[in-house]
């Protein structure tokens, strides 16, 4: 069984923490194969949108991974995810499905609560989360009120982030149910966030991980 994991911009702690939880899920045996083009992130922050050409880049790597023999692949980026989104009709077609690292977590977000505080360093990031949270909402039935938790954090180190992180946590919690992290390199800050402000808190790594076995279950692969 191969896993792919889409990387749009890498760092050594995220892709330990990423490759963690899928191993958690699919267990040792599972051949793991990264692919990387942080252009891509790069391209999209400085356009303040996925451009063509940074689209085209995404999907070829989605296509690499296919080529190499990927059962499925994990879209680690949710500043592209809706690129991901709009090639799910070819990924049906072919067999392999792409999982987006976030669309679960932005259900199990909506399903604990209408109050979503969405926080996120960049609006490439944030914007798109949003659009994601609005519409499993619509396809639940519910209704959400989103908050912008913008902080301008991009490079900083961790224990800056994690400062950063915990004040705008602290400044929304009293009108917010959930606290949603955008970004994976978010998810080290989850249970801190939690104990400080007692309310629900959700990051990407492990719902994208446990969406990834499931769709290697409906496949048969597992």
């Amino acid at each position: 069984m191969k896993a792919a994991l889409v990387y749009t911009s890498t760092t050594p702690e995220l892709n330990a923490m990423v490759e963690d939880e899928v191993r958690k899920q699919l267990g040792g045996q599972a051949v793991l194969m990264s692919y990387q083009d942080p252009t891509i992130l790069s391209e999209t922050r400085e356009h303040g949108s996925v451009t063509a050409p940074a689209a085209a880049r995404l999907v070829s790597m989605f296509m690499q991974a296919v080529q190499d023999g990927a059962d499925a692949i994990l879209n680690i980026c949710s500043s592209v995810g809706e690129t991901a989104d709009a090639v799910q009709d070819l990924a049906r077609y072919i067999g392999v499905p792409i999982v987006r690292i976030d669309e679960e977590m932005c259900r199990d977000a909506v399903r604990q609560g209408s109050r979503i505080a969405v926080l996120a360093t960049l609006p490439t990031t944030l914007e798109p989360t949003k659009n994601t949270i609005r519409r499993v909402a619509r396809e639940m039935g519910r209704e959400v009120r989103l908050a912008d938790g913008l902080i301008d954090a991009f490079g900083a180190d961790q224990e800056t982030f994690k400062c950063l992180l915990m004040e705008k946590a602290k400044e929304m919690m009293a009108n917010a149910d959930v606290i949603l992290l955008c970004q994976g390199s978010m998810a080290y800050a989850e249970e801190v966030i939690h104990e400080a402000t007692g309310k629900t808190v959700v990051s990407s790594p492990r719902y994208g991980a446990a969406a990834l076995r499931r769709a290697l279950e409906a496949k048969g692969v597992i």
